[in-house]
């Protein structure tokens, strides 16, 4: 078997996430797979390195398949890209090992998460950015950052209720501007985040922003465990996955 390592980027505004679901087609897996045996012939598995929610969008995520026959990459991307919508776009093909695995060798990602904190929204951004009108106060969102960097339990912080598998994670670095036009960039940098994990971070620190909640309060969100006792969960459109480390 050939083993081929994909970077793919796409605006998620009209897919359902990144995994394929039996009771929708709208899925960027779904499309890639359609458009590997369009091209190929071959009915192939296209593994990502994560799954991305609907709405969410992506730079460089990182995806495999295997085949059964050699194909050209350059050849191989050039077909792909057009075999699938143009919201999606290939940018490399590479043969890799055959024990690559897009999702179980990642050691890292790297995630960004926009907010339009103005009165006016941007009509050219809404769908890339999360439009809020009241006022967020930068540094109080920082301090509260800093207690997400490190490895904890973040039970509090998944939507996934049923989650058998460990909810520790690490977090890297989580680090927060903001433009002279308003926008606020979130750069959450990690080994791994759990189902909604970024976006619930995302709303836990708008609360900060806000004055509402205080560093000590996100320290005993994580320590309860507890979905309920965190913040809510920010909208899909904001969130683009950037980088994932290999």
């Amino acid at each position: 078997m050939y083993n081929y390592k994909i970077i793919v980027s796409y605006d998620g505004t009209e897919y359902r996430g990144w995994q394929k679901q039996g009771n929708t087609k709208n899925t960027i897996q779904g499309a890639l797979e359609k458009a590997v045996r369009a091209v190929t012939g071959e009915t192939a598995e296209v593994i990502g390195s994560g799954r991305t929610d609907a709405g969410v969008h992506a730079v460089a995520q990182t995806a495999n398949f295997k085949l059964s026959k050699k194909f050209p990459v350059e050849k191989l991307k050039e077909k792909l890209n057009r075999n699938v919508h143009d919201d999606i776009c290939i940018q490399s093909v590479e043969e890799v090992d055959e024990r690559f695995h897009s999702r179980l060798n990642a050691k890292g990602k790297t995630y960004l998460y926009r907010i339009q904190n103005t009165v006016e929204s941007d009509v050219f951004r809404k769908n890339f950015q999360y439009h809020y009108d009241a006022e967020l106060d930068i540094d109080k969102m920082r301090q509260a950052a800093q207690v997400f960097v490190g490895t904890h339990d973040f039970k509090s912080f998944c939507s996934n209720k049923h989650m058998k598998k460990s909810t520790e994670r690490t977090v890297y670095s989580i680090d927060i501007s903001k433009s002279d036009s308003g926008e606020i960039r979130m750069l959450f940098h990690g080994k791994g985040f759990l189902y909604n994990m970024v976006r619930i971070m995302v709303g836990t620190l708008i609360e900060a922003g806000r004055g509402e909640i205080t560093p000590e309060d996100i320290e005993h969100m994580i320590e309860l465990k507890d979905r309920e006792k965190a913040g809510a969960t920010a909208p899909a459109c904001g969130l683009t996955l950037l980088e994932v480390e290999y």
